[in-house]
């Protein structure tokens, strides 16, 4: 599943999608949950707290329960959409100020719908989709699965933006002024409400032209 950019996709359904990317091993989970974070530009207000969880950190979260031990051992160790929840939620409660024993406490017993309905609340329209993570590089693009997800829904976009014709709706605006619509943006599904958005243009126009014009 992917999300049309600009579409207003329900924060759960765009939650889910990182489902896709699970597995994880403990370098590629701290990845991908440090860059949600760094989108929706989650800022813990206790100070003592990092805003993206290192390894380090995820290690200390599993010893303390705040988060399920993961599948195997060492660098073979993985870490499930669960564990990517868990992360989540802690970071989150983080940023409102608790403390990691009141999270300890939240945590205990909490089902993985409980906290993927919380994390989706509270991230909300800043959750970016997997394939519009701000990963920059090799050094930021996981390496697993996660990493070969990512790089084809990339590759997929990038095919689709320089190789593939595109085609454009075209929408009179006022004299002189024309607003053209690629036919996959959520706009070109207005249908007969295009009139309304070229009478929303010409205001916007109306307001940056210098009075008389």
């Amino acid at each position: 599943m992917t999300t049309v950019a600009g579409a207003h996709a329900d924060p759960l359904h765009v939650l889910r999608e990182y489902r896709n990317l699970a597995p994880w091993n403990l370098r590629d989970l701290s990845v991908v949950v440090g860059a949600i974070l760094d989108a929706s530009a989650v800022t813990p207000i206790n100070a003592a707290a990092r805003a993206a969880p290192s390894e380090r950190t995820i290690r200390f979260y599993v010893t303390r329960g705040l988060v399920s031990p993961p599948e195997g051992r060492g660098t073979a160790a993985t870490y499930s959409y669960r564990h990517f929840l868990q992360l989540l939620a802690i970071k989150l409660r983080q940023m409102e100020g608790a403390t990691l024993a009141a999270i300890t406490k939240d945590m205990q017993d909490q089902t993985g719908d409980v906290l993927e309905r919380r994390c989706a609340q509270v991230l909300g329209a800043s959750l970016p989709t997997p394939d519009r993570l701000p990963l920059k590089g090799a050094e930021g693009m996981p390496r697993g699965r996660s990493g070969r997800a990512l790089t084809a829904w990339l590759t997929r976009d990038a095919a689709k933006e320089t190789g593939s014709p595109t085609t454009w709706r075209r929408i009179p605006v006022t004299r002189g002024v024309e607003l053209h619509v690629d036919s996959d943006h959520p706009l070109a599904r207005l249908g007969s409400d295009e009139n309304g958005l070229a009478e929303s243009i010409r205001q916007a126009i109306s307001k940056l032209l210098p009075h008389g014009s």
